[in-house]
């Protein structure tokens, strides 16, 4: 009876005190974590400025981030920290700790994205890519079979020192096309790295390392981030063959359901493609929007990881895949290594 009574009061209260409840049931001020750097003032520029002027909800920024930072925020029972920014693949492992919560996409109502973008319990809001380029003056390689070749192609490499960048493209110079590369032959790829071995003079493992070695001649042709030597006119660079992939934004478990609802804001702002326009001024990585082509200038659409041109010759990261074999690779990656 009591119940019902509580009920049946609730059911009494006027419209507009329900309405206003429904009003102030937003935060005004979120913390995110992310990658830092020029990715970071891209979703400054590109999405947390529209949101203010819009509804003044303010987005505080903090870089880096780590899985196990998120992990600690969440253990720790803290609720100040909302969205953090995570990997194709750590967002499987986050997923799987009961770190970050489902995205309510209802809630959310973004604009038509790509299907990949749109997850369960992240929004995919930058695509970049792992691509090939050589220094200016270099021969040009139109393959990763042709970038293999170290005799039609003299010069030294440098190379990603992590396996899930490199194997996949091994595979390629093997003869495996971009559709079939996935499950990963990974003994057919460390057969070509270990053909290659002796030309490679770095493994790298910080992104800016590549565009450097190439300036400074210590190496002719470099696997690298495609942002990192784009529109510079001392490299040469191709998107064929290369690998797509996507950084998510995700929300942080046990955030509270005003912070959320701040959040799901931001993420429609996220999936505009105007404002995915203002976010690829800073940084030459591109969103989920699949009518951002016209709104990206004509003659830099050749820089952008998710340009018709350039999406249609890559291959996407299989993130479930390196997920389900990724530790095995790696102790094999490890042994590859010392014998170089």
């Amino acid at each position: 009876m009591k119940r019902r009574t509580f009920v049946g009061a609730a059911a009494a209260l006027p419209a507009v005190g329900i309405l206003s409840a429904t009003v102030h049931a937003q935060s005004k001020e979120i913390r995110m974590v992310e990658a830092g750097g020029a990715s970071g003032e891209s979703i400054e520029k590109g999405y947390i400025e529209p949101l203010f002027k819009k509804t003044g909800i303010k987005v505080l920024r903090e870089s880096p981030g780590s899985l196990g930072k998120l992990r600690a925020l969440v253990e720790s029972g803290q609720t100040s920290t909302t969205l953090f920014e995570l990997g194709s693949g750590t967002i499987l492992q986050a997923r799987k700790l009961g770190l970050i919560e489902k995205v309510d996409w209802a809630a959310v109502n973004p604009a038509p994205m790509f299907p990949e973008a749109k997850a369960e319990y992240g929004f995919g809001y930058q695509y970049f890519s792992t691509i090939m380029a050589w220094r200016k003056g270099a021969k040009e390689p139109k393959s990763f079979a042709e970038f293999f070749d170290t005799k039609s192609f003299p010069g030294k490499r440098t190379l990603p020192d992590f396996p899930h960048y490199c194997l996949p493209f091994a595979c390629q110079a093997a003869g495996v096309p971009i559709e079939k590369l996935f499950p990963l032959d990974v003994d057919l790829g460390f057969k070509k790295l270990n053909e290659i071995k002796k030309d490679v003079a770095v493994w790298w493992k910080a992104g800016a390392q590549p565009p450097q070695l190439l300036k400074d001649n210590e190496v002719q042709y470099a696997i690298c981030w495609s942002g990192r030597v784009v529109g510079d006119p001392a490299f040469g660079l191709t998107f064929n063959g290369g690998k797509a992939d996507l950084s998510f934004i995700a929300v942080v478990k046990g955030s509270s359901a005003e912070n959320k609802a701040a959040a799901w804001k931001l993420f429609h702002e996220m999936s505009l493609p105007e404002n995915q326009a203002k976010a690829a001024e800073v940084i030459s990585y591109t969103g989920p929007s699949p009518n951002l082509d016209p709104l990206l200038p004509k003659d830099k659409l050749w820089q952008f990881p998710t340009s018709k041109q350039n999406k249609a010759v890559q291959y996407f990261e299989n993130a479930q895949w390196w997920a389900d074999n990724g530790e095995a690779v790696n102790k094999k990656w490890e042994a590859f290594k010392l014998s170089l």
